[in-house]
């Protein structure tokens, strides 16, 4: 039994760093495989059982909401928010979800590919209150960038310590999460000068001993934040990857 339907996309950011490739679209929209990065995510999260969606967007946001109304996903729930200080923090993304969403969520990043199972099985996970659930990828050799990933130290099923500057860690931060509202709780509990980032929320989290984590096994995944992730990401992931929409499905931008 999926223990939600509904899933948050945080999808506000500038993508500096793939704009040499993006040239005026937003991130979200820069195309893998063909397709745009917000379409992997929204198609692999259906295939996992999600029904709604609540996106959060704000660079060049109206190009994002008009792209999706021309696109196979059209008749899809979509909630949109927009961020207007989406020069912050990711964590403000997600603070600005917090009307459109009162009940547990899947939280993902429109610039993560993932395989549908993953989420599906994450979906599956019994959920405390209270309590988010991060998917993390123990194989660290695997890891394009290791540097600029977020590092996780886990103790038993919890997470302990999060962050992209930890020197000993066990484990990366793969940007999918099965989250309470109590997320929001933590968020504004670290905003410091009004700004603050998702791993400062999960941070907190972990020090309650409120955040738990899955290990997605062998499944694969990518971040795709510069032109170079995404070179990596055609070349290992996308030949493995059956979650990929048809090319005939996709709208022009």
């Amino acid at each position: 039994m999926l223990t939600t339907n509904v899933a948050v996309i945080l999808a506000a950011g500038l993508g500096t760093r793939i704009s040499i490739l993006s040239g005026f679209l937003p991130k979200p929209l820069v195309r893998f495989e063909g397709v745009p990065l917000l379409q992997h995510v929204m198609s692999g999260a259906q295939k996992a059982g999600v029904e709604r969606f609540v996106i959060v967007v704000g660079h060049q946001g109206d190009m994002v909401r008009s792209w999706f109304q021309r696109s196979s996903l059209r008749s899809t729930p979509v909630t949109w928010v927009q961020n207007a200080e989406y020069h912050k923090s990711n964590g403000i993304s997600l603070l600005k979800a917090k009307h459109a969403v009162d009940r547990p969520f899947l939280l993902l990043m429109s610039d993560h590919i993932f395989e549908p199972q993953t989420a599906a099985s994450l979906l599956r996970e019994p959920l405390a209150k209270n309590e988010v659930i991060l998917g993390v990828d123990h194989k660290l050799d695997c890891i394009f960038d290791l540097d600029d990933a977020t590092k996780v130290v886990r103790m038993g099923n919890h997470i302990i310590s999060i962050g992209k500057n930890l020197k000993r860690y066990d484990a990366v931060d793969t940007g999918m999460f099965l989250c309470t509202p109590a997320v929001f709780d933590a968020l504004e509990a670290v905003k410091k000068d009004g700004n603050c980032s998702l791993s400062d929320g999960m941070q907190r989290m972990a020090s309650d001993r409120k955040l738990r984590a899955y290990d997605i096994g062998d499944a694969a995944w990518q971040d795709i934040d510069t032109p170079e992730m995404l070179d990596f990401a055609q070349v290992q992931l996308a030949p493995h990857y059956s979650g990929l929409p048809r090319l005939e499905e996709v709208a022009s931008v």
